[in-house]
């Protein structure tokens, strides 16, 4: 087996973590049904329930397992609607521990416990799947209605992508996430990624999709546009891809985004121009019907970012319009 302890920055890395670690964390793990619920984690997202069904165990007793981790610091809940979902703690919390695992596993071979648990999980992503299927064909009329009216949403891709160019996208955060399209096409050139959406239903969606396309590592949350879940200055790159139309204060959501940036990060809004389809006000909630060029660049530019007009979409009903606003970089400050 090759000794992934010669690798010196491994060596440090786990030196730091186990002098650093308090008992607890030894202790929280101790558990042979604690270690496989770190291990699932590591594989996706669960729900409690999820949690439960792949473990074979009763919720009130996987919720006294997740709540030892938690106080450990190596699982974290998070409230979606009815639902809790789990996540693993800080990727610098429990890095070096799946290090160790890893060592220690090739040496006892593979373990029964996991096989069972990879194929049981294995149903949860088709539970979820199936999920996602009939929510799809729901709403599918409306959604194909929809995109009728304007140019192929291939070609809105596309532009979006040449909006974001060749810059680096660093860390990027998708609101109003839906299925999670931006971050299927985004998230694999990003340093980090995290969807946010108001609605369970839509996040448990997107789930499915980056599982599918190979995403697991992206984050989902859910949170309101106009009070977002994440820290100022913790983005490198933010998207709001017809989203805004939804809006009851546009200008507000436009903020709070613009919050988000950290100085030289960009904010790329993608919605319509302004139209006259009152239909899409009762059918699909549209708030507002479009936007003009310059109440979105007053909304970036009151929200201090430099705002311009990236490009006009026309071949359809509906005109699609992305706009770009850049936080300014911080000057340095010139001693005399």
């Amino acid at each position: 087996m090759e000794d992934i302890f010669l690798d010196p920055h491994i060596k440090i890395s786990l030196y730091r973590y186990l002098m650093s670690a308090t008992p607890e964390i030894f202790r929280s793990l101790a558990d042979p049904t604690r270690l496989r619920i770190v291990a699932l984690l590591r594989a996706m997202e669960l729900s409690v329930g999820e949690l439960a069904q792949v473990l074979g165990q009763s919720q009130p007793r996987v919720s006294r397992h997740v709540k030892i981790l938690i106080e450990a610091g190596l699982v974290e809940r998070r409230k979606e609607g009815s639902w809790v979902f789990l996540s693993l703690g800080r990727r610098d919390r429990v890095e070096p521990l799946f290090a160790l695992l890893d060592a220690w596993s090739g040496i006892d071979g593979e373990d029964p416990w996991a096989i069972a648990d990879a194929a049981r999980l294995a149903a949860v992503r088709a539970d979820r799947a199936a999920a996602a299927e009939r929510y799809f064909a729901l709403h599918a009329k409306d959604w194909d209605e929809l995109r009728s009216l304007h140019i192929a949403e291939s070609e809105v891709e596309a532009a979006i992508a040449r909006a974001l160019g060749e810059e680096a996208i660093g860390r990027l955060v998708d609101i109003g996430t839906g299925t999670g399209r931006m971050l299927e096409l985004f998230a694999a050139g990003a340093s980090s990624a995290v969807g946010v959406d108001r609605s369970p239903e839509m996040l448990r969606l997107a789930r499915v999709k980056l599982a599918e396309a190979g995403l697991p590592a992206a984050e989902l949350r859910q949170g309101d546009m106009y009070s977002l879940p994440l820290p100022s200055a913790s983005a490198d790159t933010v998207i709001i891809h017809q989203v805004l139309h939804y809006a009851q204060q546009p200008a507000a959501a436009v903020a709070e985004a613009a919050r988000l940036l950290a100085p030289g990060g960009r904010l790329l809004i993608v919605d319509f121009a302004p139209h006259d389809r009152e239909e899409l006000r009762a059918r699909d909630a549209h708030a507002r019907l479009g936007f003009a060029d310059e109440a979105v660049l007053g909304w970036m530019a009151t929200a201090g970012l430099a705002a311009r007009v990236v490009e006009h979409l026309q071949g359809g009903e509906l005109t699609v319009t992305l706009w770009e606003g850049e936080q300014p970089r911080a000057r340095l400050k010139v001693v005399a």
